[in-house]
């Protein structure tokens, strides 16, 4: 049965560096992200983002992140994998489990979470899941 967390969260660190630069061409940069979550999701993250960045602002980025902390009443830790874009000054992800990651008692969580956001100190974060 799937179960609904919802969250919020805050960027603690942020340190992205570019890896592929061409005159004229799209940017390419990796980004070590660490942020911490309340709510029904309690628990510190580390991201690793890889990110195009295009001439008119816009982006693409993919990324891992490990959650270290608690689901609900249970504790352990996953890895989400992120699928975004950031358009107009909005980051869009969608945010799935990696199949088989869980452990501790998050092992053979399941689901799959968002965000869409523009810069605030505090994120809203929503996680649909099953145990």
């Amino acid at each position: 049965m799937s179960q609904r967390a919802t969250a919020t969260f805050r960027v603690t660190g942020w340190d992205e560096k570019p890896y592929d630069e061409i005159e004229g061409a799209a940017k390419l940069t990796r980004a070590s992200v660490t942020k911490t979550f309340a709510g029904d999701i309690e628990g510190n993250s580390t991201v690793e983002y890889l990110m195009t960045h295009r001439a008119d602002g816009s982006a693409d980025f993919i990324g891992y992140e490990r959650i270290v902390g608690r689901v609900g009443e249970r504790s352990g830790s996953f890895v989400f994998k992120h699928e975004g874009s950031f358009v107009d000054g909005v980051a869009r992800a969608t945010c799935t489990v990696v199949q088989g990651s869980g452990a501790g008692d998050l092992a053979g969580l399941s689901g799959q979470g968002g965000f869409e956001l523009a810069h605030a100190e505090e994120y809203p974060f929503t996680f649909d899941y099953e145990l």
